[in-house]
């Protein structure tokens, strides 16, 4: 089963305080819980349901640029740029 990373993100912040998920847990163990697992396919299910826009850029580096602008003016909660 793929892990979207988006999906993982959405069903962690969402879960973050609840009883049931082990607050630290690696990927894998936070698949396992029930109800993390239960937040991450509502997670997935809201991302199909979710209208998408894009700019095409071409440029790999206009392309970054614009992928941070965006980021910053929008102030976007889940670009966080870093090393994954």
């Amino acid at each position: 089963m793929g892990h979207p990373a988006f999906a993982f993100q959405l069903a962690r912040e969402s879960n973050w305080q609840n009883e049931g998920v082990v607050k630290g847990a690696d990927r894998k163990g936070l698949m396992e819980d029930p109800v993390f697992k239960a937040a991450f396919m509502a997670a997935k299910a809201r991302i199909r349901n979710m209208d998408y826009r894009f700019v095409e850029e071409t440029d790999q580096n206009t392309q970054a640029l614009l992928e941070i602008y965006c980021a910053v003016v929008l102030s976007t909660p889940y670009n966080d740029f870093k090393t994954h």
